[in-house]
């Protein structure tokens, strides 16, 4: 992937307490947390996860929702509600994800099979729900 190509960099999600659902994305997604202490001395207006190199998670308070009208016309519109976010794994990956959900009695989706995406059709798929109702797929291809 070169720098001249569109990816993905964030989503921000909404969230109650931020540093809660940031402990969650760390501990039971097993992302990274970024700017937790930031957040907590006042000195950011959110939290973030790692997802992977290139693309993170912001997550946003609730309270912030009335200061993020980023276009004209548009009041009201900042935390409209997403269907859910897909997160692409490898299969090792896909498998220590569902575990450590497990682990942390998420609940979760059955496994589905030959969902379309991205890059075609996916080999497995399943659907979790972060503590804030925000509503993750997660997946893997063959490759």
């Amino acid at each position: 992937m070169t720098n001249s190509s569109t990816r993905l960099d964030h989503v921000v999600l909404w969230v109650a307490d931020p540093v809660a659902a940031t402990a969650f994305y760390e501990e039971a997604v097993g992302f990274e947390a970024l700017r937790v202490a930031e957040f907590a001395e006042g000195k950011v207006t959110f939290p973030s996860v790692r997802v992977n190199e290139e693309t993170i998670l912001d997550l946003a308070p609730h309270s912030a929702a009335d200061r993020m009208n980023m276009l004209p016309g548009s009041a009201g519109s900042a935390g409209h509600p997403v269907n859910h976010v897909c997160l692409a794994l490898p299969a090792d990956a896909f498998d220590a994800l569902r575990a450590r959900l497990h682990e942390h009695g998420v609940p979760m989706s059955d496994i589905g099979r030959h969902s379309s995406g991205a890059r075609g059709d996916a080999t497995r798929n399943f659907y979790f729900r972060d503590p804030d109702g925000n509503i993750f797929e997660a997946r893997h291809y063959d490759d």
